[in-house]
């Protein structure tokens, strides 16, 4: 009897050992580990299975074995790349904040010289035979500049103004001076050079940035009647930029124009091959019902350009069905439920505004592509979070979400550092 128990005992000793090993190394929030976790497979299974147009193309050699290996390297190479990420103290992505944001700048400019084209825009630095996107570094890099610039002025920002006066002649008066000092320099100035920068080759992106860091000032405390300005200055920027066909005006424009043009006439008398991939969507979804047309059996995988990046919702539903793809949606949703625990128990601004910052970003990215490829939306070419086939989106997604288990691992630890003068509920 006394052999058996020390046999059990001896045996058990290795798997608590493996446990204790994995919870040191993954540590934070358990439930958003499982969430990323989970994300990841389903990554696997819609780029292997969509990817299958790409691969049999009469013009390339490629098989769908490629891209999947491509994918799961790109995933393998995030697993150490987060670990590593979320053990650093958020303090350091404090310090960090200006000179990541200042590169992330440089080389998002950088692309418009040397970067190269796809599809008229200019995306992508060739770095070492991969496709590096510049502005999705740049994405990340403005929340945590915006969440360093809003937590250092939080025992004051409800007495500072951010949006200048309009007349440029009344920028030299004292008053408009401290307003550029104090509010339009540090918190909307990055903003709007960020938003700036990203427009010419991803208008959806850079509205992306300017909502979450809306959202964000919000959160921080900056008065609702500056955010109420700032909104109708950036929609008449837009409609300017319209008008002016600056950037992708034009492309945008047709967009709009075709989703209206879904909304307000008959497409049942359209030919097949004049279909957009918004139609070829919503008919993907259709066609996967409630249970789905099972793994590898997608039918509209061929029709659409990108089923593994802009539609790989809809090509999810078509394959898995509504039930599953609705489940998807809700770990979308999840992620920014558990950001929101997550800074409730920050007790100070720059970690919780990082955490709901990037949470919003991924979220509302997630959102916009779903509502594409049910015609809610003109197309907008936002990929799905950690899913869409892509090494910096899913690359800068994984760092994002670093930072955020980050937070979450100090705040269970109670190593945080607490300035007063950063307390979020400071009045």
């Amino acid at each position: 009897m006394k052999e058996t128990r020390s046999s059990e005992t001896a045996s058990s000793a290795p798997q608590s050992g493996l446990r204790a090993l994995v919870g040191s190394v993954f540590t934070g929030d358990r439930v958003l580990w499982i969430i990323i976790a989970a994300l990841a497979v389903i990554s696997v299974l819609v780029v292997y299975s969509s990817t299958a147009k790409m691969a049999y193309d009469a013009h390339t050699a490629r098989s769908t074995a490629h891209f999947l290996r491509q994918q799961v390297g790109i995933l393998i190479l995030c697993v150490p790349i987060i670990v590593i990420v979320h053990k650093i103290n958020c303090r350091v992505y404090n310090r960090l904040a200006q000179p990541v944001y200042v590169l992330s700048l440089l080389l998002t400019l950088a692309v418009y010289f040397i970067g190269a084209t796809t599809n008229g825009a200019a995306r992508w630095i060739p770095v070492a035979g991969f496709q590096f996107q510049p502005s999705e570094a740049l994405k990340v890099a403005t929340i945590l500049l915006l969440a360093r610039r809003l937590s250092s002025c939080q025992s004051k920002i409800d007495r500072i103004r951010i949006v200048p006066s309009l007349n440029p002649f009344r920028w030299g008066r004292p008053a408009q001076r401290k307003i550029w000092r104090k509010g339009t320099r540090p918190i909307l100035l990055p903003v709007v050079l960020s938003c700036a920068v990203i427009f010419p080759a991803h208008t959806s992106s850079a509205m992306l940035v300017f909502l979450t860091s809306l959202v964000m000032m919000l959160i921080g405390r900056v008065r609702v009647s500056e955010l109420v300005r700032l909104v109708g200055l950036a929609c008449a920027a837009l409609l300017l930029a319209g008008l002016l066909n600056l950037g992708r005006s034009e492309t945008a424009g047709g967009r709009v124009s075709t989703w209206i043009d879904l909304w307000t006439s008959s497409q049942t008398e359209k030919p097949i091959d004049r279909l957009t991939d918004t139609e070829r969507s919503m008919i993907a979804i259709h066609n996967g019902g409630l249970l789905g047309e099972g793994a590898g059996q997608s039918a509209m995988r061929v029709e659409m350009i990108h089923p593994e990046s802009d539609y790989a919702y809809a090509f999810f539903v078509e394959e898995y069905g509504i039930i599953l793809a609705g489940i998807l949606l809700m770990l979308y949703l999840w992620i920014f439920f558990r950001a929101r625990e997550i800074f409730v128990r920050c007790g100070t601004a720059f970690p919780g505004l990082l955490v709901l910052g990037l949470a919003l970003m991924i979220t509302c990215q997630a959102l916009l592509h779903v509502m594409v490829t049910v015609n809610l939306m003109p197309e907008t070419g936002q990929t799905l979070p950690l899913i869409s086939r892509g090494g910096s989106s899913v690359l800068f997604t994984v760092i994002a979400l670093g930072m955020i288990l980050s937070v979450s691992r100090q705040n269970d630890e109670h190593s945080h550092d607490t300035p007063r003068s950063e307390s979020i509920y400071e009045k």
